[in-house]
């Protein structure tokens, strides 16, 4: 029998995890010709199988599968939408380590969403669920893509698209497509994995976003995100996830919810927000008074960067002063983002992940019982 809730969870996570040695040591061996497409997939499929194990074992009701068939948390996906290259219209960002981190993607022919690979992915994860667990899968968000595809919109020869509008419409058909085989393969709850917001609080975007008026690229943005959330049956939950950088511990922006809350809060039509709050780079609360509806917010108060365990009273007294803007009831807490979004991992252990998340777990039962 299938789990009969559905995500948000009181005590949630964003869905990767860090890579065991061995799944590692095959990406490097496939990679380097030393083993087949099919050796290497034995190989994840009993990471995941052990993964989803340990994600039971520590009482969460929400299963993913740690994204381990992935090198990154968004490019893998927009390589599998057809019309989709790697490699073209690189994005530079200097982490705030200051190692240089290149994403590359770019628009090679007519863009479509048919045979995903990410569809049989999710099949893996959905025959594994049980009574108290559901398969949650992750894709960036369709603002995600449309952000990485747009650098080199005017330069791309073999692109049919020319400005912001096309593109965006024939990303939000190739999303459609993906979400619609994702449904008839059973899955009920898909996450948005969405940097972009993050990046237009900070510095280098907060006025225009390539030559445009910020909050023109913000509407079409949530735009482009509603067209897609539109077109799912009514009882496929789609929510959120909002990031400023997560590379190897590293974070790429900083800046609070304000700059983008009227039209992320206000306009955008998720389920739900998994927003960050581990550190002063968020910002304070107030910006969750602009989360309109019924809407839910998923606190991410609990670091997935760093080893050390934040203390269960500060993290209470956050939750407290974030159900001034957001009625407790529709307040949930998680990690402030995945362990794992890109195959490298965060500088932290996989016994320090779990004890994050038995962290979270036993403050949310503290909370809401």
């Amino acid at each position: 029998m299938t789990y009969q809730h559905n995500a948000p969870f009181r005590a949630d996570v964003v869905g990767s995890y860090l890579r065991p040695a061995e799944l590692k040591a095959a990406r490097a061996d496939f990679e380097a010709g030393r083993i087949d497409a099919a050796e290497l997939k034995a190989v994840e499929d009993k990471a995941i199988t052990e993964l989803v194990a340990k994600q039971k074992a520590a009482g969460l009701r929400v299963i993913t599968d740690g994204e381990f068939r992935r090198a990154y948390w968004h490019l893998d996906f927009m390589w599998g939408l057809n019309g989709v290259k790697r490699g073209t219209a690189p994005i530079l960002f200097k982490g705030s380590d200051g190692t240089p981190v290149t994403e590359a993607a770019g628009v090679d022919g007519e863009l479509s969403g048919e045979h995903h690979p990410f569809v049989e992915h999710y099949k893996f994860v959905k025959a594994l669920e049980d009574e108290n667990t559901i398969a949650k899968q992750t894709v960036p968000s369709p603002a995600q893509t449309l952000f990485v595809l747009q650098q080199g919109i005017a330069e791309e020869a073999h692109s049919p698209y020319k400005d912001n509008d096309a593109l965006a419409e024939a990303i939000a058909n190739a999303y459609i497509q993906v979400a619609h085989d994702l449904y008839e393969a059973g899955c009920r709850t898909l996450q948005f994995d969405d940097c972009t917001w993050g990046a237009f609080v900070g510095e280098d975007f907060k006025d225009t976003v390539f030559g445009v008026d910020a909050k023109t690229v913000q509407r079409q943005y949530a735009a482009v995100n509603n067209a897609v959330i539109a077109s799912v049956p009514a009882d496929m939950v789609v929510t959120t996830h909002i990031c400023r950088g997560n590379y190897q511990s590293q974070w790429f922006s900083a800046g609070g919810y304000g700059q983008v809350a009227d039209v992320l809060f206000g306009e955008e039509n998720v389920a739900a927000y998994y927003l960050e709050f581990d550190d002063d780079r968020s910002g304070d609360f107030e910006p969750l008074a602009k989360v309109s509806g019924d809407k839910k917010v998923v606190l991410g108060l609990i670091t997935s960067k760093k080893p050390e365990l934040e203390n269960p009273e500060a993290i209470k007294a956050r939750i407290a002063e974030a159900a001034q803007y957001v009625p407790l009831e529709r307040l949930c807490l998680s990690t402030q983002c995945g362990f794992a979004s890109t195959e490298e991992g965060n500088h932290l252990t996989e016994d320090q992940q779990w004890a994050k998340i038995a962290l979270v777990r036993s403050i949310a039962e503290e909370v809401w019982n």
